[in-house]
Parts: structure tokens; sequence; C-alpha cells
């Protein structure tokens, strides 16, 4: 084994940031990102169902068209769980703090668990008693995908070298893009296999027979396949030790530290329960002090907005998505398709959008995220999403009016669809990335999980903005040209230069938020053993010159 001596630094916390990359690393990152790919999982399959919710439960034969989710429906299946997901945040990051990081991920991860099988088995005889339960089932799924959020990225965060700490916490997150490819594609095999087994005709030719009583175990079988990897990697979860930050400058405790450490990483280090003891008392002050408003407020300030201005953009693409299927002839009219076949088309559709622009953008992150560092990567992202929106709002008009009852009519598609997919690039290879990262790096250890929890839960908030939000403010302007059970609102263009904006104030914001690239946990937060006690003080944030 290595022997790594150090001055002032914990040995424990020094071995740790100069490791070799060795293969308990990766293994971390593959228990963590199964985690995010299950969250993934769970939170957009529904958009793969949706459709066929109403199908199945809300066909009403004196409209002569498919059977839809009415708006408040709409809105309470979708939403409950981001609901679920902020307060998982805010609830299980404060959790991690106070009980450890080990002992609340396998509560995080069971939670997830038994949710996506309940969802799966909502009961009930009507519409009203089964959307009801799988609400009920989705709110408490995203608490457990909430926790999930605070908790791997301080685990990994903790247990990463500083040189490639970016990139580790960085794949971890990218697994969310594998979450949603993995998630259209049980919905393509799941409603092949049944338009295999129970060939129907489309809705024009029998409305009754194109959604044959099978249909109701397809959503089922797609809620329940999202209990499959968390459950595969439980036992990995509560075999990993807990991380040696949190033992010694949480806990207290040096000797278990350096006992877990030794076990895991070619090292060998010793307890210093002195040093220990220095920082444990230096370091002592909580969340609503002055200290820490002196220290980490404007840090708090820049994590919270720039992941609320982010999620409010990134959740409302189902603003545009419908015109991007119908433009390039994904998505035909609703009754020219029975109901698996609209699954199974819906979900080829996410999975094309993920395969060209959410999984490329994540990884092109994890590739340049320590060589380029946060704040540059945050604020390209944040430009190039403002722009791309302007671009698509501006003359949302004239690319919209090429689209015809048939399909499109013009030759503006391909501008369309690129403007939309180099959007979802930019934000994925840039703030949707780096905003889960930054917070798991600039606050101390015994409030790392809380304040990554309350960044998180800010983001879920812009979530709920972008998604509902904005889907009313989008609606038409013009009373009865309105969606079905919808108010009048702005209109699309209006909604969408809206989130232009938005965006610009995130590239903003993100001055607010510190450059972490090659420096210690200990070094950002001052939690040194007084070697130096400024922290970020001198390195809030970095200038235009060193981009």
């Amino acid at each position: 084994m290595n022997r790594i001596m150090t001055g002032t630094q914990l040995e424990v916390l020094t071995a740790l940031d100069k490791a070799k990359t060795q293969w308990y690393h990766f293994t971390a990152i593959i228990v963590a990102g199964m985690g995010f790919f299950t969250d993934a999982y769970d939170l957009f399959c529904i958009a793969t169902v949706t459709k066929l919710l109403g199908r199945i439960y809300y066909y009403d034969p004196t409209t002569a068209k498919p059977g839809v989710l009415p708006a408040n429906v709409s809105a309470a299946v979708n939403g409950v769980a981001l609901c679920g997901t902020l307060a998982g945040q805010l609830f299980f990051g404060w959790l991690g703090d106070k009980l450890g990081r080990k002992k609340v991920y396998g509560i995080t991860l069971m939670c997830m668990v038994l949710s996506s099988v309940a969802c799966g088995l909502s009961f009930g005889h009507t519409a009203k008693s089964v959307m009801t339960t799988l609400c009920f089932f989705r709110f408490w799924l995203g608490f457990g995908i909430g926790g999930d959020y605070p908790l791997s990225a301080t685990i990994m965060s903790e247990y990463a070298n500083k040189r490639t700490r970016g990139a580790f916490i960085a794949a971890v997150f990218a697994m969310q893009g594998f979450g949603i490819l993995g998630g259209a594609a049980v919905a393509i095999i799941v409603s092949a296999a049944f338009r295999g087994a129970f060939p129907e005709p489309v809705f024009n030719v029998d409305p009754i027979a194109s959604t044959p009583s099978q249909a109701d175990y397809v959503w089922r079988i797609i809620f329940m396949m999202g209990a499959v990897p968390a459950a595969l990697t439980y036992y990995w979860r509560m075999k990993m030790p807990e991380t040696a930050r949190y033992t010694a400058l949480v806990a207290g405790n040096a000797k278990q530290a350096a006992a877990d450490m030794n076990s895991v990483l070619a090292v060998n280090v010793e307890a210093e329960q002195h040093k220990v003891d220095e920082i444990v008392r230096a370091e002592s002050y909580g969340l609503f002090t002055e200290q820490f408003l002196k220290r980490h407020g404007t840090h708090l300030l820049g994590t919270t907005s720039t992941w609320f201005l982010l999620d409010v953009a990134f959740y409302s693409q189902n603003l545009f998505q419908k015109d991007i299927f119908s433009a390039v002839g994904w998505l035909p009219p609703a009754e020219d398709m029975s109901a698996i076949e609209e699954v199974y088309r819906i979900a080829k559709a996410q999975a094309l959008i993920a395969l060209c622009s959410t999984v490329p953008g994540y990884w092109f992150t994890v590739l340049l995220i320590d060589k380029i560092g946060r704040f540059a990567i945050q604020l390209i992202g944040f430009f190039f999403m403002t722009v791309f929106m302007f671009g698509l709002s501006i003359p949302y008009e004239k690319l919209r009016g090429s689209i015809c009852d048939s399909g499109f009519c013009g030759g503006h598609q391909t501008v369309f669809v690129v403007l939309y997919a180099f959007t979802f690039f930019f934000s994925n290879f840039g703030p949707n990335s780096t905003t889960f990262i930054v917070p798991a790096e600039v606050f101390p250890a015994r409030l790392r999980s809380t304040c990554h929890g309350i960044s998180a839960a800010s983001g879920k908030a812009g979530a709920i903005v972008g998604a509902f939000g904005f889907l009313y403010a989008a609606q038409n302007p013009t009373e009865g040209k309105q969606e079905a059970g919808y108010p009048t609102g702005l209109g699309v263009r209006t909604a969408l230069l809206m989130l232009a904006g938005c965006n610009a104030l995130g590239f903003l914001f993100t001055f607010f938020v510190p450059e972490t690239k090659g420096r210690s946990l200990e070094e950002i937060t001052g939690e040194d053993a007084g070697e130096k006690r400024s922290g970020l003080s001198n390195r809030n944030v970095i200038s235009l010159s060193e981009l």
C-alpha cells in the first residue's frame, strides 16, 4: 500500500484526494448511478403512458375522439411525483446529514422499489379510484427519488479524488439519460409485444376495439419494471461503507474513517483524532447562523436560483414536443392509431430524442468538466439555451405555420427539430449537469446533503412551474381554441419567449456560483484544519478572461 503523509490536513482526506482512480470508484459510480437510472425511468416513463390512461379510463363515445385525461387529472398524475420529489429532497437531504449518508441511502432505494411496484398495482373499479391510488403511490415514488438526489451527489463527491471528482459526479447524473432511454425502451418492448399478441384496429375503424382490455396491463408493467434496477443495486448500497468525510468531519470518529478507507482504497492511513476534534470544534455552525450566511449564503443563492431557472425551461419541453413528434411524422393523429400503437410511437419518439440530444449532452459534460470547469460549462449551457430558445420563439409562428393537419406543409421541419435538439443538448452539456454537481462541492460536510437537498428542491419547484405554469400560459389566447379543460393563455410563442428570458437569468445568476475544479472539498469549504480558513472567499467566481 502507498503511505500518504500530510501537514495540517487530515491524512485520510488527503488520501482520498490523491488516490488513483481504481475499481472502487467505478463501483461507486455504478451503484449511485443505477439509482439515478431508476429516478429518470420512474419520473419520465409517465409520458409514454399518459395518453393510454386517457384512452382506457376517460373515453367518451359522444365526442368521437379517443379518451384523454382531463386537465386536472393530467396535472395531478404528472405533477404529484414532482411534489413528492421536492419533499424527499428536503427531508432526506436533512436526514443524510443527521444520520449519515449510508443509513439513509438504503431507505430511499426501498421507497423507490416498493412505490414502483405499487404504482403498477394501482387498484379500483372506477377511473377516479385508479387515478387516486396511482397519484398516491407516485407521490411516495417521488419522495424516494428526491432522497436519491442529495445522497448520490454527496456520496460520490466525498469518495472521489479532486482531479476527477467532477467527472465522477457527472457520470452518476448522466445515468439519468440512460434512465430516460431505458423507460422508452421498456415501453417499446412491452407495447410491441402486446400489439403482436393482441392486434387491434385503429380508432377510426373501431373506437372500442382500438383499446383492448389487455392494454390496462401495458402501463402497469412499464411502471413496475422501474423497480428492477433499484432492487438489483440494494445489496451493493448496503455494502458501501460510510464516507470518510462524514465519519471524520461530522461524526468525529477518526479511527472508523481511517479503517473504512483502508478497506476500500489502496492506501494506509492513520487515525488523527486530535485534528478531527479541532475541525469539529471550529466548524460547528449550523444552517441558520450568521456564519453560514457570511461564508456560504451567496453560494446557496447561486445554486438554488440557477437550478430553479434551469428546471423551468427543462420541464417545459411538453410545450412544443408534440409539434416535434408531429413534424417529423413520428406521431400521427390519435384517431389514426390504436391505443397500444400510440404508446409504441410515443416511446420510439422519446428514445430518438434521448439518443440524439439528451444522452450526448450528459457525456460531453463527463468528458470536459474537469478540463474546462463547472462555471464555464454552466455559462456556455445557459447562453446557448437562450440563443436556441429565442431561435424557436421569435420565428415560431412561421415555423409552426408550416405544419398542417397531415404533417409539415413547408420546408422548415429541419430547422424546428435542430433548434429543439440543440436546446436540450446544451441543457445537459450545461446547467442540467452542473447544478447537480456544484452543490455537492461548495458546502461543508455537516451541511452538504442538506444544502444539496435545498438546491435540488428549488429545482423541482422550477420544474413544477415549467411543467404546469407554462402549460397553462401556452394555451391559445383566443377563447375556444385552447385545449379542452384549460383556460385561455398567452400562446406558445409568448411562453417560449418567457422561457428564453429564464435561461438568460440563469446565465446571470451563474456568477454567484464558484468554480471548484481541481480543489479538495476541504479547501473549498474551509474545513482544512485551519490551513485555508478563507475557503472560497477569494475565489467566489472566475472572471470571463479565464474562460
